[in-house]
């Protein structure tokens, strides 16, 4: 194990604790689970950290970090039962991304603002890129991101390298141009249509929040939780 793994007690048994669970003599219900069946459980457990930074609670936070951690942990644990890797080989394999990508810090480059960081990181990712996959240059997004959070990074990459519009009044022109096409949909009753045309509806208003530096997840979860707020009130 790294030396930070050695030196830190909790960490280490944490490990033990989930080595035991998957053990002979372990938990039934912990030796069952797979890569597969962990998804539904990493996906709740990040949801719920951000449940506890939304609620403004660090001792809400501390305990949903723990159980994010512990699922991290838990994959790992799978993967050197299958003899593909380890907690300290993805510890590693992190340490050294992080010192590649951040060449201005632990090197030569220089970057002076977070933009000129932003373009480094998406120049090193680019090689990266090219080393790993025969893939387009959108084709590592995950294609399990919520809907809003992966257009919103679609749109960035297409941006990156020169696909974009010039300034964001040609972007509501777009919305605009979009909108009149979903009217003319809805009127003519065409159900796949319309589905088609609220979807570039909404692909080009997330292109305005890029352009006004908005995620839209979090735009869209914000006003979510004001209606809820105001429902509870009206109850």
């Amino acid at each position: 194990m790294s030396n930070w793994v050695k030196n830190n007690s909790a960490f280490t048994r944490l490990v033990a604790i989930m080595q035991q669970l998957r053990g002979h003599d372990g938990c039934p219900w912990d030796k069952e689970q797979s890569f597969e069946t962990l998804i539904p459980f990493i996906i709740e457990e990040a949801y719920e950290v951000i449940g506890a930074i939304d609620a403004k609670s660090p001792k809400l936070l501390k305990e949903e970090l723990g159980d994010l951690l512990f699922q991290v942990i838990f994959v790992c644990q799978l993967a050197k039962e299958e003899g593909y890797f380890n907690i300290n080989d993805v510890i590693t394999s992190s340490i050294e991304k992080m010192i590649r990508r951040h060449p201005h810090v632990f090197g030569k480059t220089k970057a002076k603002t977070s933009k000129d960081v932003l373009k480094s990181w998406a120049k090193i990712k680019k090689a990266e890129k090219k080393h790993k996959t025969h893939g387009g240059y959108l084709s590592d997004i995950p294609e399990h991101l919520p809907a809003l959070l992966k257009a919103h990074k679609v749109t960035e990459r297409a941006s990156s390298v020169g696909f974009d519009w010039t300034n964001i009044n040609q972007v509501f022109e777009k919305v605009e141009e979009e909108m009149a096409e979903f009217r003319t949909a809805l009127k003519k009753g065409n159900a796949s249509r319309m589905e088609d045309e609220f979807g570039d509806l909404i692909f080009a208003l997330v292109n305005v929040g890029r352009f006004a530096q908005i995620n839209p997840e979090m735009a869209l979860r914000k006003t979510i939780g004001r209606f809820v707020t105001r429902f509870h009130y009206i109850e």
